[in-house]
């Protein structure tokens, strides 16, 4: 089912910048998702449609990363199979939520979840590194429970929203999986991947999604990650957390001036 929206010239004039800055933030110390979807929002879609794109625009991205991943073998199929299992339902569930949630109740709900994601991404020191797991190792029952319930419920989470998804994987991984930051990482990344594709189906299937306006967001965020990628940035954490907040401001400014 196609999209009925149409976008404008000052939409790809919006939302370009931004998903390339986006892109960029993403590339340095993640959380890419807080300004692509606020991006969206400004231009003034529907919200449905707002999430429904962005939806568009990051599984490109999470395409792009997931790549890298599998090529250096980083990602435990053992493990990553049943986890995408349970993204798939988790997914399907929290995008068709979303589907039914009226447009101001999402809008209202936002103004709690964004800051909040934007919380976690940027207190890195939540992550609980275990550079001594044994990668080779079978994962223990221990591992798959949580990795399974994880990705159920983020998964959810990422078809209903999806900006921190895979900071609060990682978290969940590390803390609890009690696996190293780079095989959570990659792990996050797989799953991730699945719960956007499925979202984005749900979302498609629906006529949600401005596909024109989603792809043309998808290509600037791939150059902010390569342009953001080959910057020699130590001290990026201070870099993104004045944009992320000026774009949140921007974002509640928008949400309160049209309610």
């Amino acid at each position: 089912m196609a999209s009925s929206f149409h976008p404008t010239p000052t939409m790809f004039l919006i939302v370009c910048p931004f998903l390339f800055l986006a892109g960029l933030v993403d590339s340095i110390a993640g959380g890419g998702g807080l300004i692509s979807l606020p991006a969206y929002m400004i231009t003034g879609m529907p919200m449905h449609f707002c999430v429904a794109t962005n939806k568009l625009s990051s599984t490109c991205g999470t395409t792009v990363a997931t790549t890298r991943f599998i090529k250096n073998r980083l990602i435990d199929l053992r493990l990553a199979l049943p986890s995408i299992a349970a993204g798939v339902v988790g997914s399907i569930i929290g995008s068709h939520i979303s589907l039914m949630m009226p447009e101001d109740l999402i809008k209202k709900i936002l103004l709690f979840v964004l800051p909040v994601a934007a919380f976690f991404v940027l207190n890195k020191n939540i992550f609980k590194d275990n550079p001594d797991e044994d990668e080779n190792a079978k994962p223990s029952k221990r591992t798959y429970l949580v990795a399974t319930l994880a990705a159920l419920i983020i998964g959810c989470y990422d078809g209903l929203y999806g900006p921190g998804t895979g900071t609060f994987l990682i978290i969940a991984f590390t803390v609890f999986a009690k696996m190293s930051i780079k095989r959570a990482n990659a792990q996050a990344k797989v799953i991730n991947l699945t719960s956007n594709v499925t979202a984005l189906v749900v979302f498609l299937v629906n006529g949600q999604a401005v596909i024109p306006l989603g792809l043309a967001g998808a290509a600037c965020s791939i150059a902010g990650n390569y342009v953001g990628s080959g910057l020699v940035m130590t001290r990026g954490a201070k870099v993104v957390k004045p944009i992320l907040i000026v774009v949140l401001v921007l974002l509640f400014i928008k949400i309160v001036s049209g309610m």
